[in-house]
């Protein structure tokens, strides 16, 4: 494996920063993830765009071009000979010292590690997932705008946990007023009356690239979706419900708190949505070979 380094590459083994780089010291830095299917890199130009975003949010500046970024990127992927996988691409706030001001680092730190992921097992994509509310709040969007994809994910880290020790796949997220955010690393929609809701990411929920793929495909398909708040009982009187994330892609949940979604099974418009979305993904996005 070939892992990108601010401009060079390295094996896995001698892929290394500083223990002074306050992405590791703090969890300054940003990062995005990225997936490619069939030789094409599915929605680059706009990860790429988040992530400079997110960037000029923090005041982190990046010393490439949004189109030397791409670039990297499927330089990376081609270096490690893969036509389907998934990109993590960081940038952290660079080397500084032990304090936290980030103005004494002299210049940003781009990692990108191209490697394939599987979320979920493949069995889960058919059967659904299980779902528990974390009692782990989403950080407030007062605090750090949700919007801002950054390398401090404990708090999703301690929800997920929570999600393991109840045997669920997945872990529900309230923000501080008990409406629903998102899952641990996915967003979430429900079907009621064939009418779909989503949280608004003023409640704390990420505005995903692959969320707004479901959004796209609504519109081909002819079904409304609605962003508004949603409480837990929003789920548990759904008829359907799904998640969706880079990784995640797109699958049902089929029960929350141990009650089922529904009839338990993943339902037809989720399974609508999940056929839409793989039949784009390998058609869609930059052709890594160029």
């Amino acid at each position: 494996m070939d892992i990108y380094i601010d401009g060079e590459y390295f094996d896995k083994k001698n892929a290394k920063i500083s223990v002074f780089d306050h992405g590791l010291l703090y969890g300054d830095g940003i990062f995005e993830g990225i997936r490619f299917y069939e030789g094409r890199v599915f929605k680059l130009k706009e990860h790429i765009q988040r992530l400079f975003i997110s960037a000029k949010a923090i005041l982190l500046e990046i010393e490439m071009t949004q189109d030397e970024m791409e670039e990297a990127v499927c330089e990376t992927i081609r270096k490690n000979g893969l036509t389907d996988g998934y990109v993590r691409l960081l940038v952290t706030r660079g080397v500084g010292t032990l304090g936290l001001s980030p103005f004494v680092c002299d210049k940003s730190t781009v990692i990108i590690i191209a490697d394939s992921i599987s979320l979920y097992p493949d069995e889960k994509y058919k059967e659904g997932l299980k779902l528990i509310t974390c009692s782990t709040r989403r950080t407030a969007p007062a605090a750090l705008s949700p919007s801002v994809k950054s390398l401090n994910y404990l708090n999703n880290v301690m929800a997920k946990v929570e999600a393991i020790f109840a045997d669920a796949e997945e872990g529900l997220m309230l923000n501080e007023q008990g409406f629903v955010a998102e899952c641990t690393g996915d967003n979430i929609f429900v079907v009621r009356d064939g009418k779909i809701k989503t949280p608004p990411s003023s409640a704390g929920a990420l505005p995903g690239i692959t969320r707004e793929v479901i959004f796209d495909i609504a519109g081909n398909l002819g079904v409304a979706i609605e962003e508004s708040q949603m409480t837990r009982y929003d789920i548990y009187a759904a008829d359907e419900c799904f998640l969706t994330g880079t990784a995640a892609e797109v699958i049902a949940a089929v029960s929350l708190d141990r009650r089922l979604i529904g009839n338990g099974k993943p339902g037809p418009i989720t399974e609508k949505f999940i056929e839409s979305f793989r039949n784009i993904v390998g058609k869609e996005g930059k052709i890594i070979s160029e």
